[in-house]
């Protein structure tokens, strides 16, 4: 803990003058793009035909602007085991970048102006929704569950997987099913996601105490459990089909893309290199992208299949 201090104590003020790109870094923005991919899928799939820009646009404003300030607050919660761990050493915080009081000026003022803007432009609903989802992941998961238990991505996932929901609500005002059936694959995708990572940056949690599932389970039993979640994925990667929410595009574009997902999963348990884990992380975010560009390619190509 004492040297934990000292690295923290070093990094309090800013080493220099600030760039815009310091900011944009904690935002997370490779990660907000794909959330707001998701919930650019919900809005299309609620509705028929065309997605008026009325509505369209301060929806995805809002909601990358609140899923961007849950990202800076993540940097501003975890900027002390960010200083030790090698992935995230050089970050805008911990290296000095940007002074903490910056950092949560920004992160107000980019929820405030979200939620501002879903309330007043889009709907109550949707602005209360997303900003459950931004005390979800900044606070439910980084500041307690992330440190308390293994399962914590298990059950903080729920606030990473609610896009989707949130374009629906957007477009209709109103909780449907099948946003809820986008929300569960987001779910189910999000452990084995994060855990091949896990596996990869193992030795990183053990030193910082972060109990992730390698480290408090082992690295052969997370591999078990990522295999094990692949095969449940392609089973709630079905569902959309068989309840009529999508056709025959979406079923064989989702069924490829699963069995790949469980191939890698297959490799990592029982065939692994080195890179196999990272090959997987990498892999499981192509996968969540393209199952969703499947699933909006399917409702314009065969509409009227909701």
């Amino acid at each position: 803990m004492t040297k934990m201090a000292t690295q923290v104590s070093e990094i309090i003020e800013p080493v220099g003058p600030v760039s815009w790109r310091e900011y944009y870094e904690i935002t997370k923005p490779r990660v907000v793009a794909l959330l707001v991919l998701t919930a650019l899928v919900g809005m299309s799939l609620s509705v028929p035909g065309a997605l008026p820009w009325q509505i369209l646009l301060p929806a995805m404003l809002g909601i990358g602007l609140l899923s961007s300030a849950a990202a800076a607050i993540n940097h501003i919660v975890d900027q002390r085991i960010d200083a030790i761990m090698a992935r995230t050493h050089n970050r805008p915080l911990p290296n000095g970048r940007i002074s903490n009081k910056n950092a949560i000026l920004f992160a107000t003022g980019l929820s405030v102006i979200g939620f501002a803007m879903l309330y007043a432009l889009v709907n109550p609903l949707t602005a209360w929704l997303t900003f459950s989802g931004l005390v979800g992941y900044s606070v439910i998961y980084t500041m307690y569950l992330k440190r308390a238990t293994p399962q914590n991505i298990t059950i903080g996932g729920l606030a990473g997987a609610i896009p989707p929901l949130l374009g629906w609500t957007a477009m209709t005002n109103e909780i449907h099913p099948h946003a809820l059936l986008m929300v569960l694959l987001v779910f189910t995708w999000t452990p084995p996601h994060f855990w091949a990572l896990a596996i990869h940056r193992r030795d990183d949690y053990a030193k910082v105490n972060i109990p992730m599932l390698p480290v408090t389970h082992g690295i052969e039993f997370t591999k078990t459990q990522i295999l094990l979640y692949t095969v449940l994925l392609f089973v709630v990667g079905l569902m959309p089909f068989l309840v009529g929410m999508s056709s025959y595009i979406y079923l064989l574009g989702s069924s490829v893309l699963n069995l790949m997902f469980f191939y890698y999963a297959w490799q990592l348990k029982f065939n692994p290199t080195k890179d196999t884990a990272m090959k997987t992380f990498r892999f499981s975010i192509v996968h969540l992208m393209l199952l969703f560009i499947v699933l909006l390619v399917d409702h314009y190509l065969l509409p009227g299949t909701l």
